[in-house]
């Protein structure tokens, strides 16, 4: 079951993958919170703004599951048994495990049904990094929009910005709780509008959870790009089986993601050739993808964002292993509560629990964490791996940056798309420059989510159509 990163010993982090049954919830984080930056809490408004939705509590169990008690400082909370897998999976990447009805929190009467559509809670199976099976969870949705185009009807695979490292963050738990509360973990779906936007082009979507957010037998592997893009292609797979779905084999497949998302859609884009060619992969957007992790966790250090830091960390553990000494001989005793604390935290507590948190109070020696794996080669080539822009995306890809995004950094987002510009890829590289609000004000990243998103699912659902782009490498040198 999940890896608790927590102390044990003098030694502090455990490198045994401690089992428990079920999320729930365990006392607060020892120590008091760190008061929340007005941006924090600004962009925490924002979000409840643009889901436009009320906050719901989730379930909670009545007595602390004893191995999460023992981890100290952190936090859990129950999710439906849904999400535990199964001991046996299927042999086949992208084969549905398990489906339910899934409750929208936004489902309004129109003309053909509820609007959006129809939703379908999945469990399906993919094949994390290591080459081994592994369940993952997600959605299914059904647009009561007709799609106009020619042929049948499209689906964007949708791969979700951050939510955090704990199940109770999982993008599909947010379509049915946008805004959920639980034991001082927040969890905000943020993703819903730009979701509604495409199923009203009457493009159905396919919603993944990423491995490990969600089901309960690991810890969510953040930024991992091959379990991220092996996820986001396989739930495009598993949407051609859904009952009801009017997606087949035949459908063009779209790439939808920003931020984490962008990545995982990117990572998914230059896999695809390879891992998924039976995925007719019509184009690919990636917004603000964090391609060179070692860049991105210097520019989320001492941000709002610091936990991302956090979640890295517990997901190289948990795709390797035998790393997790290499991090703990580093690691104070901050360090190891912050790594424990952050594996069950989802966005909104860690904007407003560690913002502006500096890694270096987590090390022995004060280095920073990008720091401690630059010094480490085991580490660093850890991290080499992740780099995106390796391989060549077959389909069209729209990169976007934010010019003054200095969190998931511009830099190494134009690098990407000059990279796969070298190999001969039709890229629309679109830089978003909007004023700066500040040195790593989480504003930077975030705003070109929403005054890009319309941009975006147009591009995206005429490459859906079969309308031609034109690819703008030559002009990069002349762009930011």
């Amino acid at each position: 079951m999940k890896r608790s990163i927590g102390p044990s010993g003098p030694q502090g982090v455990s490198m045994e993958t401690p089992r428990r049954t079920q999320h729930s919830p365990t006392a607060q984080p020892a120590g008091e919170r760190r008061p929340a930056l007005a941006h924090s809490r600004l962009l925490t408004t924002a979000l409840v703004a643009v889901c436009g939705l009320g906050a719901t509590a989730l379930p909670a169990a009545a007595q602390p599951a004893a191995a999460a008690a023992q981890a100290a400082g952190s936090l859990a909370a129950t999710v439906p048994p849904f999400y535990t897998p199964p001991t046996q999976l299927p042999d086949t990447n992208g084969t549905l495990i398990r489906t339910e009805p899934l409750p929208l929190a936004l489902s309004l009467p129109g003309v053909d049904g509820p609007l959006p559509g129809t939703a379908t809670r999945l469990m399906y199976r993919s094949t994390d990094s290591a080459g081994r099976p592994m369940a993952v969870t997600g959605a299914y949705i059904e647009p009561a929009a007709a799609w106009r185009g020619k042929g049948p009807r499209p689906v964007v695979a949708f791969a979700p910005g951050t939510m955090g490292q704990g199940d109770q963050c999982s993008a599909s738990l947010a379509l049915e709780h946008p805004i959920a509360l639980n034991e001082g973990s927040v969890s905000v779906g943020y993703e819903a509008l730009a979701i509604y936007r495409i199923l009203s082009r009457g493009v159905a979507v396919a919603v993944t959870d990423y491995a490990g957010l969600g089901t309960t037998d690991r810890v969510h592997t953040y930024v991992n790009r091959v379990d991220e893009g092996h996820a986001l292609l396989d739930v495009a797979r598993a949407a051609r089986t859904v009952a009801g779905a009017s997606v087949t084999s035949a459908s063009p497949v779209g790439l939808y993601g920003y931020s984490q998302g962008g990545g995982a859609s990117a990572a998914a884009a230059e896999l695809q050739p390879s891992y998924a060619p039976d995925v007719p992969l019509a184009g690919t957007y990636a917004g603000a993808p964090p391609a060179d992790l070692n860049e991105v966790m210097k520019g989320v250090d001492g941000s709002s964002l610091a936990a991302a830091i956090g979640w890295s960390v517990n997901g190289m553990v948990q795709s390797d292993p035998s790393l997790g000494p290499v991090i703990d001989a580093h690691l104070n005793a901050a360090g190891r509560a912050a790594l424990d604390r952050t594996s069950t935290m989802c966005v909104g507590d860690a904007l407003l629990g560690l913002g502006a948190v500096s890694s270096t109070q987590w090390t022995t020696d004060g280095s920073s964490v990008a720091q401690v794996v630059d010094s480490e080669p085991r580490l660093k080539s850890f991290i080499g791996a992740q780099r995106i822009g390796t391989l060549r995306p077959a389909a069209p890809v729209r990169v976007v940056t934010g010019v003054n995004d200095d969190m998931v950094t511009h830099g190494q987002v134009r690098k990407l798309a000059v990279d796969w510009c070298g190999k001969g890829a039709d890229v629309t590289y679109v830089p978003v420059n909007l004023p700066s609000l500040g040195e790593k004000n989480i504003v930077n990243h975030f705003a070109p989510l929403l005054t890009d998103q319309g941009d975006a699912i147009s591009w995206l659902v005429d490459r859906l159509a079969g309308k031609a782009t034109l690819s703008n490498c030559w002009l990069l040198p002349l762009l930011p």
